[in-house]
């Protein structure tokens, strides 16, 4: 027996609704109305009570040895369920993770209840703001006039799949401490005689503190590029609503295939990156400071679990598969580009024949010190230009996610330890 799933249905005229991020209402497809999404989640209430109802009920036959519940498995296949759409009385198999989709058949955007029941269900969602066309010209944006982009790559301009995704997320909340020993030292130089003379202060430094953190983001799904998904954060808390399966029509959702405590180190690993970096930067007036001891401890509190938007495009070039994901409330856009090698390799190759160029057309300057300076500002240029083409990487901290009032410092001690000086001659016969 196939599992029940769910339409939202217009009050007026019957027509689908779905959620409408730049209204942020419920819209019909046909008659135009509009509704909030609270009035239609009162409207709708028994639906979803009658959907549950029968997925019980079918779960019931399963476990009786049904003789539909064993041909069922047998064809959808490992990890595979179906569902009935109550517009046109399709049979939909799907992936069993699949919380939202749309019917191939009617067109119907549906939504699985049952698949947010007891502790599969969000606390919270993030509404889109941003819709298909937004996400299409902010990918035109992304490739912009970048230098290494191939031409053929943007001509081709097709993209495969463009889809609205509720991607599910874990919330973590912490509070870190942090006890850092460090040697700053204070230089100056100064001039005597045929001499320079250098002058440090070796200073032991003391810090001790503690911050607090609220909802740093870690993706749930193992579908999901984790690097991808950190790339186009921040997301804006103040827009988070208490779930409703409203928001959820006419996008794909996914419900978490990955446990709270098997993400929390992600998370924890931001967090002490975040207090690291903020007692290092209470370090001032030093010429330098080095770390001699980093003792950062985490202590975890709650974990939410929310769906967040996001829209996903992929295209395919050359033969490689290339993925652009979109903040579905914020617009940033990320995703690696291609890189057109040969200009490229032609772009170092003029930088560093005009620099030695250069460096040979200056007084005592030798072809060796030229070459070197040349193969040096070449290599940088490379890097940066190669550099400019990717836009996916790991989050390291998660100071989008700390609570009002930042670093709480605790424990400041700069104890001076000894005097060094050192001497060179100058080189006074040019």
């Amino acid at each position: 027996m196939a599992d029940q799933i769910t339409n939202y249905k217009c009050p007026a005229c019957s027509g689908p609704l779905h959620f409408a991020a730049k209204s942020g209402q419920m819209e019909c497809e046909f008659c135009g109305s509009a509704y909030s999404v609270e009035e239609i989640e009162a409207h709708y209430a028994q639906e979803d009570a009658k959907a549950a109802q029968a997925k019980a009920e079918a779960d019931a036959n399963q476990a009786s040895g049904d003789e539909w519940a064993v041909t069922e498995e047998r064809w959808n296949g490992e990890g595979m369920k179906s569902y009935s759409c109550p517009s046109c009385g399709a049979t939909l198999v799907c992936d069993e993770n699949l919380a939202a989709s749309s019917c191939p058949y009617c067109g119907n955007p549906t939504v699985v209840p049952g698949q947010f029941t007891d502790m599969l269900k969000p606390d919270f969602v993030l509404p889109f703001k941003l819709e298909k066309d937004d996400a299409l010209a902010a990918l035109k944006k992304h490739y912009g006039k970048r230098y290494l982009l191939p031409q053929a790559f943007k001509n081709a301009g097709h993209l495969d799949e463009v889809k609205g995704v509720y991607v599910p997320f874990w919330l973590y909340d912490g509070q870190s401490t942090g006890d850092c020993l460090y040697e700053a030292v204070k230089s100056q130089t100064k001039r005597q005689g045929d001499e320079e003379i250098t002058i440090k202060e070796i200073y032991q430094v003391e810090r001790k503190g503690s911050m607090s953190f609220e909802k740093i983001p870690a993706d749930a799904s193992t579908k999901m590029d984790d690097k991808l998904m950190e790339s186009i954060e921040p997301y804006k808390y103040e827009d988070l609503k208490p779930f409703s399966k409203a928001y959820l029509t006419g996008y794909l959702a996914d419900k978490y295939d990955v446990e709270a405590k098997d993400n929390a180190e992600r998370a924890v690993r931001r967090a002490k990156e975040s207090t690291k970096n903020a007692l290092f930067q209470d370090v001032k007036g030093y010429t330098s400071v080095s770390t001699k001891r980093e003792n950062i401890h985490v202590t975890q509190g709650k974990a939410y679990y929310a769906m967040l938007p996001v829209w996903l495009l992929t295209t395919r070039w050359n033969g490689n598969s290339f993925t652009f994901a979109m903040n579905g409330q914020t617009g940033k856009m990320v995703g690696d580009l291609p890189v057109n090698k040969p200009k490229l390799w032609i772009t170092i190759l003029a930088v560093f024949a005009v620099i030695m160029g250069l460096g040979l057309g200056l007084a005592h300057s030798t072809v060796t010190a030229a070459a070197v300076i040349g193969l040096i500002v070449a290599a940088i240029t490379g890097l940066i230009l190669n550099g400019n083409m990717k836009s996916v990487a790991h989050a390291t901290a998660a100071n989008n996610y700390v609570a009002e009032g930042g670093i709480n410092i605790t424990h400041r001690k700069d104890t001076f330890l000894r005097k060094e000086q050192s001497s060179k001659k100058i080189n006074t016969s040019k």
